[in-house]
């Protein structure tokens, strides 16, 4: 009878440093830090605390297209609205250039180093259709929106943006950037203002938020790049959730939000359904956050006080680094 030692062998690779791509079941002896290592996967997502950000806010306009090593948070309210530009690199936040404009409740997309700006509530307007790119080292004023608002939803790149809804009036018009100017776009499928999305300009996802069926709706809806199209609700109804939500539109997170008081509850969204995950460890509405059901980070917002808190969100299933030990 064969034996496994035979089939198998003995060794176990040895090596100064973890590998730079390994495979899950790969066993390996780091020489350096002296222990044994293998790759597996994360059995339960979790969230974990990371260094919290410079100026507790409000509603800041995260980058939606942003990752969790690389987030943009600006504007909000502090109060009064702020214009306020924070970088997060994945372990530290760093101050950057202002707003032209302040305001609270911008709608944002593209990344770090180039993103927009748009919209939001100006207490002497009080709404702006004041649109801004970001090149990673300065705001710049370019073409305004067709229709002032605030407490929409965006999606999108820095030349290929999206708006949706907001107020005042209630409204469920959606608006395109090109790069250089705002065109009119498909309605959303129902008037919707304080929701969440997420997703590029031909393929976004509208979810949560107030809507004259709800004040705190599980409406979710698809973009095809010229309609929306309802989709599987979502379990949990809220409102003030992050304006630019975490993920592409098959791997989507929308992260806690009101339902009365702030509420921890997170649901991902997987293309075709909507299942709660692990929640955030406090509640927190109107938030900021960037990546995707696998990696995500969650800043800023409102708990009980306007807090500058950040944590970071590792999916189940997401293969990791692990130290074997012989316990």
């Amino acid at each position: 009878m064969a034996e496994y030692i035979n089939i198998r062998g003995q060794s176990i690779e040895v090596l100064a440093s973890d590998p730079a791509n390994p495979t899950v079941g790969q066993i390996w002896y780091n020489s350096t830090s002296n222990t044994l290592k293998g790759e597996g996967y994360i059995a339960t997502a979790s969230w974990a605390s990371a260094p919290s950000a410079n100026t507790a806010r409000y509603s800041a306009g995260p980058s939606s297209a942003g990752t969790q090593t690389a987030m943009l948070a600006f504007g909000g309210e502090v109060p009064p609205g702020t214009g306020a530009t924070e970088e997060y690199n994945g372990s530290t936040w760093t101050n950057k250039p202002s707003l032209n404009t302040p305001r609270t409740y911008p709608g944002g997309a593209g990344t770090v180093t180039a993103a927009l700006a748009f919209s939001g509530y100006l207490p002497a307007a009080p709404t702006t259709g004041a649109t801004e790119s970001w090149n990673g080292s300065s705001w710049t004023s370019v073409t305004s929106m067709s229709q002032a608002r605030y407490l929409l939803s965006s999606a999108g790149t820095q030349t290929a943006a999206l708006a949706m809804g907001g107020n005042p009036p209630d409204t469920d018009v959606t608006e395109e950037w090109n790069g250089s100017s705002w065109s009119g776009g498909g309605s959303l499928t129902t008037v919707k203002t304080f929701g969440g999305a997420t997703g590029t300009q031909t393929a976004a996802l509208s979810f949560a938020g107030v809507t004259p069926a709800s004040p705190q709706s599980t409406n979710a809806q698809i973009y095809n790049g010229t309609s929306w199209t309802n989709i599987a609700s979502m379990n949990t109804g809220r409102n003030s959730v992050p304006t630019s939500g975490a993920g592409p539109q098959t791997a989507a997170l929308c992260i806690g939000g009101a339902k009365g008081p702030s509420v921890a509850n997170v649901e991902e969204y997987n293309g075709t359904s909507w299942s709660t995950v692990t929640n955030l460890p406090v509640g927190k509405q109107g938030g900021s956050a960037a990546g995707n059901s696998s990696a995500a980070v969650n800043s800023h917002g409102y708990t009980t006080v306007y807090t500058a808190s950040t944590q970071e969100y590792t999916g189940a299933g997401v293969p990791v680094v692990e130290t074997i030990t012989a316990s």
